[in-house]
């Protein structure tokens, strides 16, 4: 008999409930009635304090297309996974416990960056640990694509089509502000995909006259209008040079929303532009896995179910050339998947005239 638990950690995306299905519809497969299945509830928050339920394949039916998760998610920084809660309570030994409480063979994690130095964590103190890499910033270490990345694109990508026809039809500039703190992978591919003339991303800080240039060019050329793809985490040229204690000085008076309305600020002072800024925010993670992210939670959950039917734990399931793989989670944890400034992608993008503001 396999005991094996599921716990979705960090924000929600699209195909965390494709993922598990994934999981829990291979090792039905394979295994028949020798296996049991726990959810453990609001992430490692359940974990800690001992809140999971016994699911069935009943649970894991009609899943596919919804998403969000159905065991709940909750966010447990990682850098205080060590410090006791307010209760005294050591997180690391109730997480333990409430693992050898169910008698689990495994525990499969799905989640980012910070949930992945999590099951990392798990895994060193020697628990069984699969992590399945889920992320809409597709900024995973060891894995070619994340699942909740496409769907974000896809979503990301009709703001911005959307936009096209009201910036067309008033002559504006218009900003259009995507998710992504660190990394600027979904707002490379959603500026590509929904034809932005400016892509702002956190790994090429603008410099606001070229940003500011780049817009004049397209009047001048009767464009009409300038659409700008900025990620939530862009900066500026003169920004990238503070030391993170002057950075984090600045932002503590900053008087913006976020860099967009900065932006917005900025570019109608210099060139009389009527600039207005569009925030889809967390629209970006909800609603039903694309057809691409279906497919890829699926293999990712049947690769994972066949490590744990061949006892092979401590690794991510990630996807490389097209097929699934195992990686180890101490070669991955707390590593970001960052978008070169010089890769071939940046290149084609200016060729076909679009401005990263550099």
């Amino acid at each position: 008999m396999k005991r094996v638990g599921l716990l979705t950690s960090g924000g929600d995306c699209q195909a965390l409930n494709a993922t598990m299905r994934g999981v829990a519809k291979s090792l039905y497969n394979e295994l028949g009635g020798d296996v049991e299945i726990f959810g453990i509830e609001e992430g490692y928050k359940g974990l800690i304090y001992n809140e999971y339920r016994h699911m069935t394949g009943r649970d894991f039916a009609g899943i596919l297309t919804k998403g969000g998760t159905i065991l709940g998610s909750s966010r447990q920084s990682f850098k205080s996974m060590r410090t006791p809660d307010e209760n005294g309570l050591d997180k690391v030994e109730a997480m333990k416990k409430t693992y050898r409480k169910l008698e689990l063979d495994c525990l499969v994690i799905l989640g980012g960056n910070g949930t992945q130095k999590t099951a990392n964590l798990l895994r060193e103190e020697g628990l069984n640990i699969i992590h399945l890499p889920k992320t809409i910033d597709n900024d995973i270490w060891g894995t070619d694509m994340t699942f909740g990345f496409q769907s974000a694109v896809d979503i990301a990508t009709d703001c911005i089509d959307c936009i096209h026809t009201t910036a067309a039809s008033h002559g504006r500039v218009f900003i259009v502000e995507v998710m992504g703190h660190k990394v600027g992978w979904l707002t490379l591919h959603a500026g590509i995909a929904g034809g932005a003339d400016i892509v702002l991303i956190p790994e090429i800080p603008y410099d606001i006259d070229k940003v500011c240039a780049a817009i004049q060019k397209r009047t001048k050329a009767k464009k009409g209008f300038t659409i700008l793809a900025v990620a939530e985490g862009a900066i500026s040229k003169a920004d990238a040079k503070l030391s993170k204690k002057e950075y984090k000085a600045k932002m503590a008076d900053y008087p913006y929303p976020s860099v967009s309305y900065e932006l917005a600020e900025l570019i109608a002072q210099k060139t009389g532009a009527d600039v207005r800024v569009t925030v889809p925010g967390h629209t970006q993670r909800g609603g039903s896995p694309k057809p691409y992210d279906r497919v890829l939670s699926t293999r990712l959950g049947a690769r994972a179910a066949r490590m744990i039917i061949d006892e092979e734990y401590g690794y991510m399931v990630g996807i490389v050339n097209g097929e699934t793989c195992k990686v180890p989670l101490e070669d991955v944890a707390g590593k970001l998947k960052m978008v070169d400034p010089n890769a071939g992608i940046i290149e084609e993008a200016k060729l076909i005239g679009i401005s990263f503001g550099d």
